[in-house]
C-alpha cells in the first residue's frame, strides 16, 4: 500500500508478479441496500471500495476518465472473502 501526502484513504500498490486476475463483472441490482466499508483514494484514475449488504460483499472499481465512470463489480461473495481480496488488491497481489 502506498501513502501520499495528504490522502486520508489507503493507495492500491504496483502489481506484483504473482498477482492474481479478478472477476470484474457489469454491476448487477441484485442487493438493495449496499455500504461501502472501506475505499481507496479518489487521486487516482481507478477507486476501489469494499461493500456490503445483505450479509454479503463486493468490490467495486471505479475508474475515472475525463469526466466518465467506468464502473465493475466483483461477484457477491461472503464478507471474510471479500477482506481477504481487499487486503490483496492493496498489497497488488490481485488485479
Amino acid at each position: 500500500m502506498i501513502e501520499l501526502d495528504g490522502c486520508l484513504s489507503p493507495h492500491v500498490a504496483m502489481p506484483q508478479r504473482n498477482r492474481v486476475p479478478v472477476d470484474w463483472r457489469l454491476p448487477c441490482a441484485g442487493l438493495e441496500r449496499v455500504r461501502t466499508l472501506l475505499w481507496t483514494c479518489a487521486c487516482r484514475a481507478t477507486v476501489y471500495e469494499l461493500c456490503t449488504g445483505g450479509g454479503q460483499a463486493f468490490i467495486r472499481r471505479t475508474i475515472q476518465l475525463e469526466g466518465k465512470f467506468d464502473v465493475h463489480e466483483t461477484s457477491p461473495m461472503s464478507i471474510s472473502e471479500a477482506r481477504a481480496l481487499w487486503a490483496d488488491l492493496l498489497c497488488g497481489v490481485a488485479r
